[in-house]
Parts: structure tokens; C-alpha cells; sequence
């Protein structure tokens, strides 16, 4: 039984027979009762942060400040130093927002590791992303045909590298290929990324001057491909999503051939994540705000003097090196358009303008 410390008009009492007193409580105090007084302190408390563009890394290596830096530290560094880190339950780690509505976080690696965070995220109340843009961020392969140690890429395509079947090449033709799409993933397994957007991208940073190295310089020389011999630069083209770290000139051929098949560019660009999130981003906010952008540290295959395995296991003081300066250039280059958007928000709020 609930006891009341005076008598409630005839009104309050309709509201407890229909809505019961937990309403009643609510609907009925007076203006200088401590429940009123408390409301608008709670309704201030609970407003969403409006994110206004959200940057996804997938890793960092240790801190996300001070040590060696890995995909998150030079996004943090600029935009979320010093601020209060938001927990997210179900999320890998807690997101990070600043007062000009730029947010991020460290989604995790893999396709089921990285989509489920960012679905949590897009769900949690203490957001609203209903006018958000998106920077999926993080390091990648490049085949030697294609690009180079430190160059930057935005995504035009987003295509899965996993959903189909595939056999062992002795089951097969010699030649043919070992790849069939599988029917019913036609919405899911590739993403034509809005033109209008990679424009402004390309349109905001393919000026960047970008780092490079010693290391990589040297590196590059072991490949005869010109793609492969050039300094960093900012490009374009399809960036293809598989949870199997495919390597080898054979994987590199069938993943050209899957881009093919299904109208995309080139790929250029070999990552773990980029598909998977911006399936769950299209099933809340669809996709025309979502841009992939990556930082090539890695050939997909070895040159010709290596075998796959000698590539994918090299001796001490074989790698590529380069990976500090690419995931500075990554940063370099994705912060211009994070910047430009802020800045400009009154004419991209309402969708991305005409380049």
C-alpha cells in the first residue's frame, strides 16, 4: 500500500485507475516537488551526443597515446586527447567524442569483431547518428600491380571476399576459376560507395604531402611493377573485404576476378572490416555518408625471386617497413575531410553537396 502526504484532486486520481501510480507520481507533482526539480537535469543528462562524423579503427597496439602508435593513436591524439571515454556494452572498446561532434573508436579486427561493435555503437542511446558521416579507417595489403608501401586509398567499392563457394584448384580446369558466387548475398556482398563523397575526398586530399621511408624505399625496389615502385599518394579504387588474410599472386588473381564479377573497380586494396560495418551501417542509416579509407604497410603477394610462404614468413630484416609512416599518412589524409566537414556543417548536414 502507497501512502500520500495529501489529498490528490479528482484528476490525479482518474490517472492512478488508468495508468497506475508510478504515472501518477510523475503526471501530479507540483512544479517545487524534488521529482520535477530532478527532470530536467536527468533530460539534459540523457541527450545524445549528435555525431556528426564517427571514425572507426580497428587496433591499437598499446596506448592510446604516448607509445608506438598503431591505427587509433594519431586519430585520438588530434581530436580525443583528455576526453571521457563512453562505454558501450557489447562494443570492444568505449567510444571517444569531442565537443565538435567527432567521435571514434576501436572496433576490433575481423569482420564479426569489428560489425558487431559498430552495431552496438549505432544502437546505443548516448548517440545519435542520424546525420553522421563515417571513416572506416585502418591498414591494409595493395597488390604490386596496383599500389605501393604508404599510399592511401578511399574506397569507390566495398566488395566481400567470402561469400561463395570455393574448391581447390586440382578439383578444377586448369585456369579456371575456383570461385562461384553464392545466390541470395547480392545485397551483401559488395558496396558502391557514394561518388559524390569519394569526390570530396579525392577533392580535400589527394594534395597531402605524405611520409615516407628509408625501409620502404628499399623495399619497393624488389618488385619490377611500377605501382609498386612509386612514393605514397592518395588514390581510389575497390577495397576487398575477406576474413581469410588471402596472399599469393593466385588469391590476388581470383580477388580481381571477384571485384570483376561483380561491376567494381579494380581492387586495390586487400582489408578485413570495411564490408561487414557498412552492412550495419546501411541497416540503420544506409551508406551514402560512409567512406572506407586505408594505408597500404603490405604487398599481397611476394616478388618474383619469393615464394608466398617466404613473404608471408620472412627472415629477421625482411619486412617492408614503412607502417609508422603510413598510419600518419592515414590520418594526414582523412583528417582534412573529418576537418572540412565540421567546419562546413550547415552544408553537409543535410546530405553530402555536389562536389
Amino acid at each position: 500500500m502507497m501512502f500520500f502526504p495529501r489529498p490528490f484532486p479528482s484528476s490525479c486520481v482518474r490517472w492512478l485507475s488508468a495508468c497506475g501510480a508510478a504515472l501518477l507520481v510523475a503526471a501530479c507533482a507540483s512544479p517545487t516537488s524534488p521529482v520535477s526539480a530532478a527532470r530536467p537535469a536527468a533530460a539534459a543528462a540523457a541527450a545524445p551526443v549528435k555525431v556528426k562524423v564517427f571514425v572507426a579503427a580497428m587496433f591499437e597496439i598499446g596506448q592510446n597515446t604516448g607509445d608506438r602508435a598503431g591505427e587509433f593513436q594519431h586519430w585520438y591524439e588530434r581530436y580525443w586527447k583528455g576526453a571521457a571515454p563512453m562505454a558501450v556494452p557489447g562494443a570492444l572498446q568505449p567510444v571517444y567524442c569531442n565537443a565538435d561532434g567527432v567521435c571514434g573508436a576501436v572496433l576490433g579486427m575481423g569482420k564479426v569483431n569489428s560489425s558487431s561493435s559498430m552495431q552496438a555503437i549505432l544502437l546505443n542511446p548516448q548517440f545519435d547518428f542520424s546525420q553522421a558521416y563515417y571513416v572506416i579507417s585502418g591498414v591494409a595489403g595493395t597488390p604490386p600491380a596496383r599500389g605501393t608501401i604508404g599510399e592511401v586509398s578511399w574506397a569507390t567499392w566495398l566488395v566481400d571476399y567470402d561469400l561463395g563457394h570455393r574448391w581447390a584448384p586440382e578439383e578444377n580446369k586448369p585456369g579456371e576459376p575456383t570461385f562461384m558466387p553464392r545466390k541470395g548475398y547480392e545485397e551483401y556482398r559488395r558496396f558502391k560507395l557514394n561518388p559524390d563523397l569519394v569526390g570530396w575526398a579525392m577533392k580535400l586530399s589527394s594534395d597531402t604531402p605524405l611520409k615516407d621511408s628509408d625501409s620502404a624505399r628499399k623495399y619497393r625496389l624488389r618488385y619490377p611493377d611500377a605501382a609498386a615502385r612509386r612514393a605514397p599518394f592518395v588514390g581510389t579504387g575497390t577495397h576487398m573485404t575477406g576474413d581469410t588474410f588471402f596472399h599469393g599472386p593466385g588469391m590476388s588473381k581470383q580477388a580481381q576476378y571477384i571485384a570483376r564479377l561483380y561491376g567494381a573497380d579494380d581492387y586495390v586494396i586487400t582489408e578485413m572490416e570495411a564490408a561487414a560495418i557498412t552492412l550495419v551501417i546501411k541497416r540503420t542509416h544506409g551508406t551514402d555518408r560512409v567512406t572506407s579509407l586505408r594505408g597500404a604497410v603490405n604487398f599481397d603477394q611476394g616478388n618474383p625471386k619469393e615464394s608466398t610462404l617466404q613473404h608471408l614468413d620472412p627472415a629477421p630484416g625482411e619486412t617492408a617497413g614503412g607502417f609508422a609512416e603510413t598510419v600518419e599518412n592515414i590520418a594526414l589524409v582523412g583528417t582534412r575531410v573529418v576537418d572540412h566537414i565540421v567546419a562546413n556543417w550547415p552544408q553537409w548536414q543535410a546530405g553530402v553537396p555536389k562536389p
